[in-house]
């Protein structure tokens, strides 16, 4: 293993052993300070084949395995716990860790409810990490777009455009039940897909203040959730931005944001540094700013979803050791949740809706529905 060699490893208990929690383990084995030692999953088989590839695979220690978060903590020296779980269950776990005095580490999104959400951010105790997964943040492209942007080499930053332009098969949405449901996945393509872009739009344009919006379910059948949405977004400072997710982009495009100002513009494309003009030069000096591999059109290694969810891991080790705030914080990820919470309810209510209104509870009894305006 890659941090074999750190004798201060946290001890990590991963939980929820599908698909994600694959590239979680890669990340967690290429993070130093870390070590994989307990895997949760109510389906005993699950669990059974993550072990195999932190084995067969990564060459660690085969982690324990658990039924369930209370069995994992009350066996002794967890140090960080990881959920991913279905979108529902987030909170109620990281509630779990938090009260066992332990960090934490989400995946996005933080819930599917803003009152979940707010309280998994009121239980955050002094000197305790707890943070979302926002790994788009740490992207090489994405640092040197918020530091022009917060740094004035931009100027006025005046607007924005994001799209998220994906393909979900049926199948994708037939794999689980909890798939393409308000209950438990929260949302479509804005919530698990889009969410990073938001949280995007969010750390490079500031505080968003009001969203007007309209979602549909255009492509996928028996779906609750939105396959479409668009939006656009006022911002504090004036900004404007027009935002767009779907999963019904067949066959699969890429996430491209531009943002743009007075004294320069951006393009960040399938993550990738595409252009940055700055200070008023019309050149474009993507090439100074990112390593090559990060400039557009690079070949794009077969493991960067997991180095980029390394780079995340890292910064949570920092947090921890150093007593810093993470990253990405809950509050953080809270004002996504509120953002594609404010979409969908402007969607189903025909008007805008103010982010601050989401924020302080205002809305949380008002139900959200695809496709248009609830009778």
């Amino acid at each position: 293993m890659t941090n074999s060699g750190n004798t201060s490893r946290l001890n990590v208990a991963l939980v929820g052993c599908g698909v994600i929690a694959r590239n979680h383990a890669r990340a967690i084995d290429r993070t130093e300070g870390l070590l994989l030692t307990a895997l949760v999953d109510p389906v005993p088989s699950k669990a059974a084949a993550l072990a195999d590839l932190v084995v067969d695979e990564l060459g660690g220690p085969r982690p324990a395995q658990f039924g369930s978060l209370a069995d994992a903590l009350a066996a002794g020296s967890v140090g960080l716990v990881v959920i991913c779980t279905p979108s529902g269950t987030h909170v109620e776990l990281a509630l779990e860790a938090v009260a066992a005095g332990v960090h934490v580490v989400v995946e996005k999104p933080v819930d599917v409810t803003m009152a979940r959400g707010r309280a998994l951010a009121a239980a955050v105790r002094p000197g305790q990490v707890v943070s979302v997964i926002c790994q788009h943040r740490f992207d090489p492209a994405s640092v040197a777009v918020a530091r022009a942007a917060h740094g004035g080499g931009l100027g006025r930053v005046t607007s924005a455009v994001a799209s998220v332009a994906w393909w979900r098969s049926q199948e994708y949405y037939d794999s689980g039940e909890w798939r393409g449901t308000w209950a438990l996945d929260g949302g479509g393509a804005l919530m698990n897909q889009g969410v990073h872009t938001v949280d995007l739009l969010v750390w490079f344009l500031g505080e968003p203040v009001e969203v007007f919006a309209h979602t549909g379910g255009l492509a996928h059948d028996r779906v609750e959730v939105e396959d479409v949405a668009v939006a656009t977004i006022r911002f504090a400072s004036g900004a404007l931005a027009v935002l767009h997710a779907t999963t019904a982009a067949y066959p699969g495009l890429s996430v491209r944001i531009q943002v743009m100002g007075s004294a320069g513009s951006a393009t960040i494309d399938d993550d990738q540094l595409e252009l940055l003009s700055s200070d008023g030069r019309p050149e474009n000096r993507a090439a100074d700013l990112v390593p090559p591999d990060e400039l557009r059109g690079a070949p794009k290694a077969d493991d960067s979803w997991v180095v980029g969810h390394a780079r995340q891991f890292e910064d949570v080790v920092d947090a921890i050791r150093t007593g810093r705030d993470p990253g990405v914080r809950v509050v953080d990820a809270l004002l996504d949740l509120a953002v594609v919470r404010a979409v969908y309810l402007s969607s189903s209510l025909g008007r805008p809706v103010l982010v601050a209104d989401v924020l302080a509870g205002l809305l949380d009894d008002e139900p959200v529905a695809t496709g248009g305006v609830l009778a």
